[in-house]
């Protein structure tokens, strides 16, 4: 106990940052759910290369050390730019050829999700045999980019108690924060939202109405990657290295978070994101750090036996008309 309770004020601030990597993987997971009834096993890889842009971004830039002031805020506004830019590209060219053709032919959801995971290893072979050895020049068998340039100085800003608050975990706990409420503001203030709130409600009756759903289903994609590249990002500045297999565990935590959430529940993304990031940090002081897969499992077994609807349970379906 009495090491739980030395640990306990660090591992929660290493759990609301991890947590709200997962809360922006999530959104995307919510979303394209929300509109198509589709979990989008392909969004762990659109992930994986946001993370990867910001390294070209990095790379391209010449960072060697860390740096600060309006330099800090100049070159995460365009690593993150750039990051949403590809994951969001990914995330469209990924409905355009993976799954538009299967609802145009009116396939059944079993082959649409057949489509994402093969969607998804095609993606994580691509990452492996041409992204990293062609565009980065890395040639070994790890496949692994370690070492990354430290851009953000990780010395603690303030304490509270015994836990030191670093800038990179301000920066990520802001981050998720705010892309959170202004894509809860486009889909509950705007017309695009309307129209996506719409379709997820009744496509028959959206289309009626006037709704362009092929438009709808685009923006719902474009959305959700560019919230995936945003975690790219952030994953980055917090873990400080990168491979083509990490997009599989974080996508898989980050789905066990819109189910924990409500799954079709934006809000419930973020909630269930910060939870799911806490009990894995906090699961980890007893049972070490090796466990916190696992735990993260039995997490969404749990769910869905005794609480399939998350936790807050409303959907994109039934909500803000």
């Amino acid at each position: 106990m009495d090491n739980f309770l030395g640990q306990f004020g660090p591992a929660t601030v290493g759990g609301l940052a991890i947590g709200s990597i997962y809360a922006l993987v999530a959104l995307g997971y919510t979303m394209v759910y929300g509109v198509l009834r589709l979990i989008n096993f392909a969004h762990s890889e659109v992930f994986t290369i946001g993370g990867f842009a910001a390294v070209g971004v990095f790379l391209m830039v010449g960072v060697s050390a860390p740096v600060g002031g309006f330099a800090l805020i100049g070159l995460l506004l365009l690593t993150v730019l750039v990051a949403m830019a590809a994951s969001g590209g990914t995330a469209l060219l990924l409905e355009q050829v993976a799954y538009r053709p299967l609802r145009k032919h009116g396939s059944s959801r079993l082959a649409a999700l057949i489509s994402a995971i093969g969607a998804s290893l095609f993606l994580q072979e691509l990452i492996k045999l041409v992204i990293i050895p062609h565009v980065f020049g890395q040639s070994n068998g790890a496949i692994q980019l370690q070492n990354m340039p430290r851009v953000i100085d990780k010395t603690p800003l303030f304490s509270i108690g015994n836990a030191p608050i670093r800038l990179d975990h301000v920066i990520i706990v802001v981050a998720a924060v705010i892309m959170m409420v202004l894509l809860d503001r486009l889909v509950n203030g705007t017309r695009v939202g309307r129209g996506i709130r719409a379709t997820a409600q009744d496509p028959e009756a959206a289309v009626l109405m006037g709704v362009n759903i092929d438009k709808v289903v685009r923006t719902t994609f474009l959305l959700g990657g560019a919230m995936a590249g945003v975690a790219g990002v952030l994953y980055l500045l917090y873990f400080e290295n990168l491979d083509y297999r990490v997009g599989f565990v974080v996508g898989i935590k980050a789905f066990t978070a819109a189910v924990l959430g409500g799954i079709g529940n934006l809000r419930g993304a973020l909630l269930g994101g910060f939870v799911l990031g806490l009990v894995e940090s906090w699961s980890s002081i007893f049972l070490g750090a090796e466990w916190s897969e696992v735990t993260a499992f039995v997490v969404l077994v749990l769910v869905l036996m005794f609480r399939p609807t998350g936790i807050l349970g409303e959907s994109l379906q039934r909500a803000r008309a």
